[in-house]
């Protein structure tokens, strides 16, 4: 094939349509003078977090009990003032510490409940919704179009995907509606529908669904890709050899866990998550998010880890001794207390592993993919016992462009909106809206 003057969004291309994204190379066309994207992504974390090992301040304080449904309860143990302060490393923070010039503890925000429907079903669909509670018309949900929407209005339109929605939600036992199980929508009642098996997300990507006869994208771009590398300069053809030894890795992981799907099919099983590794399942999406921001295939992604309120038990290889529901786990901390903080430390440190591989995959002028990132971890409850919906776990990690402080602990004035954040997002971003759902302002301590 002959080899055409090449930029970041260029692709190589193989057999049947089949395509594969380039990381950032200063030795293609036009690459160095080129300003990297700012990109936008979520990680969620449903059912809220056992406070007291988040949150700074909180670790001697008593565990709360259940405290039922749709209630405005508030959690009134130790506090830190309101104001910036060094970053404490909590328990569940633990895997921060080593990234900790790198992330914002934002702590003190809340939302408002609109009474009508489960507490969770809103944690999650109302999360990043641009609709004030009780403003719509017609509607128990104050749901209308979500902040990655409304950011790839404005980032999202030169890349092949606007946004890409990810769920490590693959349980057939639903018995919920879609608003537990989806964060990301288009406007009122138009979910925009998680993609939840990594090989769905891997052909959406790589558009292998033409040449179906191959399996797997490298064995179609092999022989271009060597092309390629003779163009190279030394470093790229390093840097250029990583992330094609990574995609090829991504593969082989999914291959492995293919097989593992099938061998599990044959018993039948009700209830496959009990009996596949649902640590490497996580893992497994979240480079695949990775690689799709670093190849300019999408600025703006979505990653729930799990759904609300879902009873589906599932495994955790090393951390739970037998699987478990999260959710029923929740409603009875003190029994489950230790093996919900484990979960909770696991979950914070796949979130810190993702951000450990962000910064080391290198961009243009000596800046990294996580340096042109704003990557919000969150809870749609400050508690999954109390289903309360005031003083949110939030962790910013990476420097959008330049635009974000780092490094610090924002403790908020009580009352300080969640949507305050958003608008600070949008703000950094360069998305210029006066008001963003129900905030009153911006988090200023936090732009640069």
């Amino acid at each position: 094939m002959k080899t055409e003057p090449l930029s970041r969004r260029t692709f190589l291309r193989g057999v049947g349509g089949a395509s594969l994204g380039l990381p950032w190379l200063d030795s293609v066309a036009a690459s160095p003078a080129a300003k990297p994207d700012t990109r936008l992504a979520f990680f969620y974390l449903p059912n809220g977090l056992v406070r007291k090992g988040f949150f700074p301040g909180e670790g001697d304080a008593k565990l709360p009990g259940f405290a039922g449904q749709n209630n405005v309860w508030r959690f009134e143990g130790e506090t830190v003032p309101a104001g910036t302060h060094p970053i404490t490393i909590t328990p569940t923070l633990e895997s921060l510490h080593a990234v900790k010039d790198k992330v914002t503890l934002i702590t003190g925000m809340d939302r408002t409940f609109q009474h009508g429907t489960d507490s969770h079903a809103q944690a999650a669909s109302c999360y990043l919704t641009r609709s004030a509670p009780y403003t719509l018309e017609n509607s128990v949900y104050p749901l209308d179009r979500t902040l990655d929407h409304v950011a790839a209005d404005h980032i999202g339109q030169k890349t092949p995907f606007a946004t890409l929605e990810l769920s490590c939600n693959d349980a057939k036992d639903n018995i919920e509606s879609i608003y537990f199980d989806n964060m990301s929508w288009y406007g009122p009642g138009h979910v925009a529908p998680s993609i939840r098996n990594p090989r769905d997300v891997y052909d959406r990507l790589f558009s292998t669904d033409a040449a179906s006869r191959y399996r797997n994208i490298t064995d179609l771009v092999l022989g271009n890709a060597h092309q390629l590398e003779k163009k190279l300069g030394r470093a790229d053809r390093e840097k250029f050899g990583e992330y094609f030894e990574a995609v090829r890795e991504i593969e082989k992981r999914m291959d492995r866990l293919d097989t593992m799907r099938a061998e599990v099919a044959e018993y039948k099983t009700e209830r496959p998550g009990e009996h596949l590794p649902r640590n490497e399942y996580i893992y497994l999406m979240s480079d695949l998010m990775i690689t799709a921001l670093q190849a300019g295939l999408t600025n703006v992604s979505t990653f729930m880890i799990a759904p609300e309120r879902w009873q589906t038990t599932t495994k955790f290889e090393g951390i739970l001794e037998q699987p478990r529901s999260h959710h029923a786990m929740t409603h009875n901390m003190g029994k489950f207390v230790d093996e919900l903080l484990k979960l909770d430390r696991w979950h914070v440190g796949a979130y810190t592993r993702m951000i450990q591989k962000m910064d080391a995959i290198e961009e243009a002028n000596g800046s990294t993919l996580l340096d042109n990132t704003i990557f919000t971890l969150g809870c749609g409850l400050g508690d999954g016992s109390t289903h309360q919906y005031n003083d949110l776990p939030l962790v910013v990690a990476g420097g959008g462009g330049g635009r974000l402080k780092l490094g610090s602990h924002v403790h908020c004035e009580r009352g300080t909106p969640l949507a305050n954040l958003w608008l600070t997002q949008m703000q950094a971003l360069g998305i210029e809206r006066e008001r963003y759902a129900d905030s009153t302002g911006m988090v200023n301590a936090i732009l640069a």
